[in-house]
């Protein structure tokens, strides 16, 4: 598990994307870190719009990797899982449910457009409400 400082200043790796610590939430009985990622919709529209990319993580399962110098995930809290090679997709692009780094993510468009990947296991809870105020709060 990480502490406060390799939050604030390390980016976290997924989907062969970065994203920068945003804040810390507890949703029931888990503590989350909500790291948070700001791209164009399509780049083939005519005037694209910006999309906000949330994804929220058990904060006992990231890991600091220092050989790659990012956040990852480490589903144990030891072992970072495998990651991805290749190019980055967009968000529209990708499928909506998928494997990364041994866990198991869906993804959910909240009402205002922004996206939120979660583990599978978290999803119908943070994808309530309630669970959007926490993780997207106004």
């Amino acid at each position: 598990m990480v502490d406060d400082a390799d939050l604030e200043t390390h980016l976290f790796d997924f989907m062969l994307k970065t994203f920068a610590f945003a804040r810390t939430a507890r949703v029931d009985a888990h503590e989350l870190v909500v790291f948070e990622r700001t791209e164009t919709e399509s780049e083939s529209q005519f005037r694209p719009k910006l999309v906000k990319l949330r994804v929220a993580v058990p904060r006992a399962w990231i890991l600091y990797d220092l050989a790659g110098d990012a956040l990852v995930i480490a589903k144990d809290g030891k072992t970072a899982g495998s990651r991805p090679t290749g190019t980055a997709r967009e968000t529209a692009g990708g499928t909506t449910e998928f494997e990364e780094q041994g866990v198991r993510w869906k993804r959910v468009k909240f009402p205002d457009g922004s996206y939120l990947y979660a583990p599978s296991e978290l999803s119908p809870t943070l994808s309530t409400s309630a669970g959007r105020a926490v993780i997207a709060p106004p």
